[in-house]
């Protein structure tokens, strides 16, 4: 089965600043290579054959590193904005999207099977399927709760609390393009939104293994200590 993916990379990486002041986030080093590059590569071991690249922000360059994907033996096409649309609205400008199709962020680090993921989303026809994982917040301060007289009635050192999170890795079908509006800004959470709304929810995967959004500097930090000794892990190599 012909497998495609479209990879979100028109973002200005401003969390990442001033690195992405320079560079597309999507080409921000990971090991020897790009975080894209670590994608692509992947995106190819799990039998993909052809990757859009939907690019805004300093697109010459992630064309010219990428150009049309001969050197990892992968089709790879663009399709550029004009303005910046958010995550979903992109969709709208791809015209020749299969049945069903795996949409992703361009700066994602995990170990996640793309293949498994696209295979349970098809199995199960799922309109949209959201790849998951808990992730623990710290609070770095002592917490306190106060009674409507001022009193402290309760304190808390430092907690954590578990949240279930999307990875920013999605399956989709192609008729979540009835939803989105033509020309304007549409993102994720809108799309969620308007699913609900309309009865068709998302479906959740929760994900276990490695994952990092290297978007976020501690995310960036630790991806490049743990990358090279990890790297079979993510490349099979």
């Amino acid at each position: 089965m012909s497998k495609r993916a479209v990879i979100l990379a028109g973002g200005k990486g401003t969390r990442l600043r001033p690195y992405t002041v320079v560079l597309p986030k999507p080409l921000m080093p990971i090991g020897e290579f790009p975080i894209l590059e670590v994608i692509i590569r992947q995106l190819v071991r799990h039998g993909f054959d052809h990757v859009t690249m939907a690019v805004n922000h300093q697109a010459e360059i992630i064309r010219a590193f990428f150009q049309d994907g001969a050197k990892w033996n992968i089709r790879i096409d663009y399709s550029q904005e004009d303005k910046p649309l958010s995550t979903m609205a992109p969709l709208r400008l791809i015209h020749n999207l299969p049945e069903n199709f795996l949409v992703m962020n361009g700066d994602i680090l995990t170990d996640l099977s793309y293949s498994d993921l696209f295979e349970e989303h098809v199995s199960k026809n799922n309109i949209f399927t959201i790849s998951s994982h808990v992730r623990e917040q710290k609070i770095d301060y002592g917490v306190l709760e106060a009674d409507a007289s001022g009193h402290l009635s309760g304190f808390t050192e430092k907690p954590k609390t578990k949240y279930i999170v999307s990875m920013g890795v999605y399956m989709a079908s192609r008729r979540i393009i009835d939803f989105i509006p033509e020309g304007q800004s549409y993102g994720f959470d809108n799309l969620m939104l308007d699913l609900i709304a309309a009865k068709q929810p998302a479906a959740v995967c929760e994900f276990d293994g490695y994952w990092l959004d290297i978007g976020r500097p501690d995310d960036y930090m630790q991806a490049i200590e743990e990358f090279d000794q990890m790297k079979p892990r993510f490349l099979g190599e």
